[in-house]
Order: structure tokens, then sequence, then C-alpha cells
């Protein structure tokens, strides 16, 4: 009976970061109906800028959260801008060539760069035991990390100025241009928070499992099952979708 309580645990804290995933997929979709199918790239992209920035500056992997962050913004401002912008308002499916061009660009220099070598950031966290079972530190911590993220997502959409702007731009564009909101900036904005929080995941999984290049295709996956799971557009079922997958 305690081991399948320890798995079930075990199985909730690294669904937490799988959701946290999935919901920079889902705030996207939400906002202006776009498949980012550039996501699982942008979590390898997160997993290597941990690998790099930990490596380079010889700091803990936790604290290069706040660069990853805000370098992810700022990709995915210039992402925006470059495949997505002019896709707004076409058929669904030039959206899905434009970033899975952009994809497999990226893919392809990143494999000319790394190749696909297997590589891994070594974590040093004591973890807790119960009885004869061990939850290992990183995979409560960043189940923490991850639903601190979360909840600042929460807050964010439901009591800033431009969270509710966001929220307004989803569910009518239209209207919000009538009463003056920029959606254009908004979309863009979209955009850099869905690819941030693909990058943070990533951080966070790297943490917990050794990865490659091409390890992107198999957490695009688990994000779609998870938005599928928690339902298209809302972030909030995306982190309780990510659970449920990590209990599976």
């Amino acid at each position: 009976m305690l081991g399948v309580l320890a798995s079930i645990i075990d199985g909730v804290l690294v669904g937490l970061v799988y959701g946290l995933a999935a919901m920079g997929l889902t705030l996207i979709w939400g906002v202006m109906d776009v498949i980012n199918l550039t996501h699982g790239t942008m979590i390898v992209a997160g997993m290597f800028a941990l690998y790099l920035l930990a490596g380079a500056l010889g700091i803990s992997p936790y604290f290069t959260l706040p660069p990853i962050l805000i370098g992810g913004f700022f990709v995915g401002m210039a992402l925006y801008w470059t495949a997505v912008h002019r896709m707004i308002g076409r058929p669904p499916l030039m959206s899905l060539l434009s970033t899975i061009a952009v994809n497999l660009v990226l893919v392809g220099v990143g494999t000319a760069v790394w190749g696909t070598a297997l590589f891994n950031v070594d974590v040093s966290l004591s973890g807790i035991t119960v009885g004869c079972y061990t939850f290992p530190g990183a995979h409560i911590l960043a189940a923490a990390l991850a639903a601190v993220i979360a909840g600042i997502l929460y807050l964010f959409l439901h009591y800033t100025r431009l969270g509710k702007a966001l929220r307004a731009v989803a569910n009518n564009r239209e209207a919000a241009e009538l009463v003056g909101i920029p959606t254009t900036r908004l979309l863009a904005i979209a955009v850099g928070c869905g690819v941030a929080l693909a990058g943070v995941s990533g951080m966070l999984i790297g943490t917990l499992f050794p990865f490659t290049i091409l390890s992107g295709d198999g957490y695009q996956l688990k994000s779609f099952i998870v938005t599928v799971l928690g339902g298209f557009g809302d972030p909030v079922g995306a982190l309780m979708g990510g659970v449920a997958l990590g209990l599976l």
C-alpha cells in the first residue's frame, strides 16, 4: 500500500511540471487559436539554456530560472513577429505550417551544433524518506516551483489589468479592439508568455531527466495530451491534466 501511495505522490510531482509545460501551449491557443508547433523545441531550448548557463557560470541550476524566463519571453515575442503575426485570421493550417517551419530550422541548427548526444545536469538535493521510499529532492523542488509559477500566472490573468486584457482578447478580439485594447501587442505578449513557460518547464524537466536536442517531440506530444485532458485554452485545466498524466 505504501508503494502505491509513493508512486502516486511521485506522479503528482512530475505531473505538475508537465502541466506547467502544457500551460504555455494552451495559453497561446486560448488567446489566438494558434497551435504552436515550436513548443517542444522551446522546451528543449530551456533544457540547453539550463545546461549552458549552469555550466558556464558554475551556479545552482535553479538560479538559471529567472534568465530563462526572461529570455524565453523575448524569444516568444520574436517568434510572434516572424512566424505568427501574418498568420492571424488565416486558416489554421497556415499557422501550423509557419510554426513547424521555424521548428525544423531550430532543430536542424541545434543538431548541427550539438548532435544527438545525451546531456545531463547534475542536481544534488537531499530527498524525503518515508519508510523504505525516498522522494527525490529535485522532483519536490521542481513541482513546488511549477506550482508557484502556475499560481502566479493565474493571479496575473485574473487580477492584473494586462491579464484581464489578455482574457478579453481571448474571449472576443473584435470587441476588445473596439474598446481600445491594443490586441496586436497583447497577442505578442501572449506568445512571449507561452514560450517563457515552455522554456521554464524545460529547465525544470532538465533537472529531472537526461535530454537530447531531439527530446522536444516527446514533450510536445505530452503537452498536447495534457491540453486535451484539461481543455484547450484553460491554463488551470492544463495543470490538472498534467497531474493526471503524471499519475498514468
